[in-house]
């Protein structure tokens, strides 16, 4: 017997399916598995794969831009179940924050035109983008409050599982996708798109290859000539959330040079006098030859940004100023630009530098994960900051001013929402120790939905939103076009049910 307890002429298909049920399960006792093996045959199934972009026309968004004097965007962190149950009390929170909007009732969630999410945040930003005000209460008894883990395990297991897992072209990120797919009701891109009003969505993953970004964007998808549209919204929830090792990469075909690239996703825009600049540029080259790079293979997007921010802050940098990310609104118009950074990475585990011991693996591992990158998160909130200082003089600068998008009133706010601002310390030592998996305890999760509420309730910027909100009403509106794409957003309310939230 080798390793893995299989006999020495097992065939190459019995020794990859045994490599990643062990991964799945973790179970010491392998013959229980070695029956099931030995009679699978080899598969040769392929999971679902992207298309190439209809008629090779992409980039372009089919729906118009709405006038929006408040453009809103709400970015949430990568962190499992902790992440998706302290983002959901964050929403909870905007859509209790009620104001008047050209003298009709609304909530600050209504008014959000993006939502980001990152692997654990991005389960719940794709389910928000899907079914609107709906997941506010079904998010936490669909996923939160379900054993969705063990029911991940328990599809891997199934007889037709084990057969498909026996395939090259299928690992367990595949599995995950199929749970997810219940989770969203089938859902596409297409179906965001196709929606009247609802905020845009955006998922992050990392190039496995280069490890930059890669966002589920009509820029992104422009760039390898592929259609975003008939993405499932569980592809690309599973790519931002396959963890190395635990979970397979996700792969994407690149179409690169089959298409005509919009202007817009036009890599040669991007100005060259900052470093970061040139990066996002030289990201974007990587997908335009498709005979070099045919396939893009995707992991977690923690990897590259756990907070789902860079890639934003990046593409503004890239078009120069920030009030070129507003080229299609008109003069005067926007009078809030909001964004909301949400924070749910957790504390390290066991604190090494208090012994003189060398390391265990374990502590290495949790250290490097929880260590080493929240300093990477700390200092893309550094650049965020130094970032939305300067776009804060340009708005005070031009607002007000000919041809100016911005109003005479016109102010940026930017609200940092972590577990680090929970009040009550023993609670925030609680949740910063949860781990970080797809199922946590029900307890915990009340926990991290009331902690949501509550830091965001509290932070000094957040309040000082509150009272500009409520201090006047806001009569002009705008087309939103924040750098992200063109925003196309909808604004609704609970209160005013003329112009409900579509579902």
């Amino acid at each position: 017997m080798n390793r893995l307890d299989l006999p020495m002429n097992a065939s190459a298909c019995v020794r990859r399916l045994a490599g990643r049920l062990l991964d799945i399960t973790g179970l010491p006792q392998r013959a229980a598995l070695l029956g099931a093996l030995l009679l699978a045959g080899c598969s040769t199934f392929h999971p679902w794969q992207n298309l190439p972009a209809p008629g090779g026309e992409v980039g372009q968004r089919t729906s118009q831009a709405v006038e929006r004097p408040i453009v809103a965007v709400v970015t949430l962190s990568g962190g499992g179940a902790r992440a998706a149950a302290f983002g959901l009390g964050i929403l909870r929170e905007l859509k209790a924050t009620e104001f008047t909007l050209h003298g009709k009732p609304t909530t600050l969630l209504d008014e959000v035109a993006l939502i980001s999410g990152v692997s654990g945040g991005s389960v719940l930003a794709a389910h928000y983008a899907a079914f609107g005000d709906e997941s506010l209460t079904r998010f936490e008894s669909e996923f939160l409050l379900k054993d969705f883990e063990g029911g991940l395990i328990q599809l891997a297991l199934s007889p037709l599982r084990l057969h498909r897992l026996s395939s090259p072209w299928y690992g367990r990120s595949n599995v995950l996708a199929e749970r997810l797919e219940a989770l969203y009701r089938g859902r596409t891109f297409g179906d965001l798109l196709a929606r009247p009003r609802g905020p845009d969505l955006l998922v992050t993953a990392t190039d496995l290859t280069t490890g930059a970004t890669f966002e589920f964007t009509p820029e992104q998808f422009a760039l390898i000539c592929a259609d975003l549209a008939s993405v499932p919204l569980s592809f690309a929830v599973a790519a931002s959330s396959a963890v190395p090792l635990v979970l397979t990469p996700m792969t994407l075909r690149n179409y690169a040079g089959q298409c005509r690239v919009p202007r817009e996703s036009d890599v040669s825009t991007v100005i060259d006098n900052n470093y970061r600049a040139r990066l996002f540029r030289a990201s974007a080259e990587s997908y335009l030859n498709a005979e070099e790079r045919p396939y893009i293979h995707l992991v977690d997007g923690g990897l590259a940004d756990n907070l789902g921010i860079r890639a934003i802050l990046d593409r503004l940098i890239a078009h120069g100023s920030f009030s070129a990310s507003f080229r299609a609104a008109a003069p005067g118009s926007v009078r809030k630009i909001v964004l909301i950074a949400v924070n749910s990475e957790r504390d390290l585990g066991e604190r090494i530098d208090h012994s003189d011991r060398v390391p265990t693996t374990r502590q290495v591992v949790d250290t490097l994960l929880f260590g080493a990158g929240a300093r990477i998160t700390q200092t893309t909130l550094e650049m965020m900051r130094d970032d939305m200082q300067r776009w804060r003089r340009e708005v005070a600068e031009r607002r007000g001013m000919p041809g100016s998008p911005f109003a005479a009133d016109a102010e940026l706010h930017v609200v940092s929402v972590s577990l680090h601002d929970v009040e009550d310390p023993a609670v925030r030592h609680s949740v910063l120790t949860i781990p970080t998996a797809f199922t946590i305890d029900p307890k915990e999760v009340r926990q991290l939905v009331e902690a949501g509420r509550q830091a965001l309730r509290r932070s000094p910027e957040f309040q000082r939103l509150r009272r500009r909100l409520a201090g006047k009403m806001v009569k002009r509106g705008a087309p939103a076009c924040a750098a992200l794409p063109c925003i196309k957003g909808g604004s609704s309310t609970s209160v005013d049910t003329s112009h409900p939230r579509s579902k």
